[in-house]
C-alpha cells in the first residue's frame, strides 16, 4: 500500500468503536497522526466485551460474517493488520449457522448460497418462482459486496443502488406466502428495521454476508478492541480515554478542534465524529449548522434497543451448541412480531457454560428510568431487570428443557446501551435504515462544518462490516476519490491472503 510522503496531518476522532479505531487505523496508514477520544475507561465500544463472575459477556459481536480467506471481511481485516489477533472459529460445519424456530415449523440456515437456496425450495416447495428470483437479487448482491466496486464508483452511496425498494413490498408483488416473509425478514431484523421498510439491498448485504461464511471469535470482544488499539497505537496513534468531548469547536463553520470534559482542548483541521449523528449536533455550537441541517439530523429515526440476559448454566446439562437459535413469532402475513435470540457458549470455567438471551428492548418498560444514569437507577429498577430477565429465561426453557443450576449473572437495557455508547434512546443499529428515510440518511459522513466528518454504524449500515465499509467511505471523503482508488485498490475484489 502507498502510502502519503507528506508530513503527518493531525486528525480527531471521538469515539473507540470500531468505526472510530478502523477509521484512526486506515488513516494513520496514510501518513494522518489520529488522536481517538473515549469518554469510557476502555476503548471498543459495543465490540468490547464485559467481565462477570469470571465469564466473558459479548455485546455487539455474537457472530461474524465473510471472513473466510478472500472474503470482504477478510480483505478488511488484513488491510488494517488486525487478523493475526483475531482468531475465530468457522460456524456451518455440521450444516447449520442459525435455526429458526418458528410457531408451526423450523428453518435451518447453512452456509453457501445454493445451500441456501436448496432449504428454501424444500420448506416451501411451490413457491419456486418468487425463489428464483430472490436468489438472483441476492447472488447480484453478493458479488457487489465481495467485489467492493461500489466504493471505487462516481456514485457509492448505497442510496444511488437501485435496489433500494422495501424488501416486503418485492416480496408482495412476487405473492409470497407468510412463511417465506417470515423467514426472509429474519435478515431485516439483524439490523434493526422492519421487512415492510428494509431496502432490498441490505436485506441481501447483510444475508449474503453470513451465507458467505460465518464465525465465532476464538478470544474475548474485549481482546478483538484490544486488536484495533494496539494496531493503531503500533502505527502512531493515541486514544484518551475516560475523558468525553464537551464541544466542537467550530469557527465560520470550519472546524477548529474540540474541547474536552476535563477542559482540556485538542486542535486539528480535521475531525471525525464516529458517534451517532444526533450526539454530534448536541456538541455543536450554536450557529455552526443551519437549521435546516439540524432539523435534517434531529428527525432520523432510530433502530430500537435491546435487552440481555447473560445466564451462568451446568456445562453437563447444557453443552455448548454450534449454532444460533432464533424464536420467532409472526403475524398472519408473516410480519416478524417477537424475536429473540439465544447462544450457548463454553466460557472460561471448565463446569459452567454462558447461556445469551437478546431480545427487543421494550422501551416503554424503561421509560420511568429515562432520566437516569447508570449506578443510580435504584432497586426497583434492578428488580425490573431481574423480572424481565427471568421471564426469558422461564420462555427459554420452554424449548431447551429446565436449566440446570442457572444463575443470572447479567442483564443490561437500552438505558445502559444509552449511557455506554451516548446512543439516544439507547438505539443498538444507531440510524434506521429504512427505505422511506433513505434520502435523509444519505451521505451521513459529509457534514455541514468543513472539516468536521462523521462514521461508526450510523453512516453506512450497521454490523462489523457495514461499519467498516463506512470508515472507508469516510476516509474517501477525506483524501478524495482518485487518491482514495490509487491506496486501496488491492482491496477490491480478489484474495489478500
Amino acid at each position: 500500500m502507498k502510502t502519503d510522503s507528506s508530513a503527518p496531518k493531525e486528525v480527531l476522532i471521538i469515539g473507540s468503536g470500531i468505526g472510530g479505531l478502523s477509521t484512526a487505523i486506515l488513516l494513520a496508514q496514510l501518513g494522518f497522526r489520529p488522536v481517538v477520544i473515549e469518554k469510557n475507561r476502555t476503548p471498543g465500544g459495543l465490540m468490547r466485551s464485559y467481565t462477570r463472575e469470571g465469564m466473558e459477556c459479548a455485546v455487539g459481536v455474537h457472530y461474524l460474517g465473510a471472513l473466510g480467506k478472500g472474503q470482504v471481511l477478510r480483505r478488511l481485516f488484513n488491510f488494517m493488520g488486525v487478523s493475526p489477533n483475531i482468531p475465530a472459529e468457522r460456524m456451518g460445519t455440521d450444516g447449520i449457522i442459525d435455526r429458526y424456530l418458528f410457531d408451526d415449523f423450523t428453518f435451518d440456515l447453512p452456509e453457501g448460497l445454493d445451500a441456501y437456496e436448496n432449504n428454501l425450495r424444500k420448506t416451501f416447495p411451490n413457491e419456486g418462482t418468487p425463489i428464483t428470483r430472490i436468489m438472483e437479487t441476492l447472488r447480484d448482491a453478493d458479488q457487489k459486496m465481495h467485489s467492493l466496486d461500489f466504493m471505487f464508483s462516481a456514485e457509492s452511496d448505497f442510496s444511488m443502488i437501485e435496489a433500494s425498494r422495501p424488501f416486503g413490498e418485492m416480496l408482495t408483488e412476487m405473492e409470497c406466502s407468510p412463511g417465506l416473509r417470515a423467514v426472509l425478514g429474519i435478515p431485516c431484523c439483524w439490523i434493526g428495521v422492519p421487512l415492510a421498510s428494509c431496502p432490498a439491498f441490505y436485506h441481501n448485504m447483510v444475508l449474503a454476508t453470513y451465507l458467505s461464511s460465518s464465525w465465532r471469535l476464538k478470544c474475548s470482544g474485549a481482546e478483538m478492541a484490544d486488536a484495533f488499539a494496539d494496531r493503531l497505537r503500533s502505527l502512531g496513534g493515541r486514544i484518551v480515554t475516560g475523558d468525553g468531548v464537551e464541544e466542537i469547536l467550530v469557527n465560520s463553520r470550519i472546524v477548529r478542534g474540540v474541547r474536552l470534559k476535563s477542559g482540556e482542548t485538542l486542535n486539528a483541521p480535521t475531525l471525525i465524529a464516529a458517534i451517532h449523528p444526533k450526539v454530534v449536533l448536541s456538541m455543536l455550537p450554536d450557529g455552526a449548522v443551519k437549521p435546516s441541517y439540524r432539523k435534517r439530523i434531529s428527525n432520523l429515526e432510530d433502530t430500537e434497543g435491546m435487552f440481555s440476559a447473560q445466564v451462568r448454566v451446568d456445562a453437563a446439562s447444557h453443552a455448548e451448541i454450534p449454532w444460533n437459535i432464533f424464536k420467532i413469532r409472526t403475524h398472519e402475513n408473516g410480519a416478524i412480531s417477537d424475536m429473540k435470540y439465544y447462544q450457548f457458549r463454553k466460557s472460561e470455567q471448565s463446569r459452567k457454560n454462558l447461556f445469551t438471551i437478546l431480545t427487543s428492548g421494550t422501551p416503554e418498560r424503561w421509560d420511568k428510568w429515562r432520566d437516569t444514569f447508570t449506578g443510580c437507577r435504584g432497586e426497583a429498577y434492578l428488580r425490573e431487570k431481574e423480572t424481565r430477565a427471568w421471564q426469558l429465561i422461564r420462555e427459554a426453557e420452554d424449548i431447551f428443557g429446565p436449566l440446570q443450576d442457572p444463575r443470572l449473572i447479567d442483564t443490561y437495557t437500552p438505558l445502559t446501551l444509552r449511557d455506554w455508547i451516548s446512543s439516544p434512546g439507547g438505539s443498538a443499529y444507531g440510524v434506521l435504515r429504512s427505505s422511506k428515510q433513505l434520502l435523509s440518511a444519505a451521505l451521513l459522513n459529509r457534514t455541514a462544518v468543513r472539516g468536521l466528518f462523521l462514521a461508526g454504524q450510523s453512516v453506512m449500515a450497521p454490523g462489523i462490516l457495514g461499519t467498516l465499509l463506512g470508515s472507508l467511505s469516510t476516509v474517501r471523503l477525506i483524501i478524495g476519490p482518485e487518491r482514495f482508488a490509487e491506496v486501496f485498490n488491492d482491496l477490491r475484489g480478489g484474495e489478500t491472503g
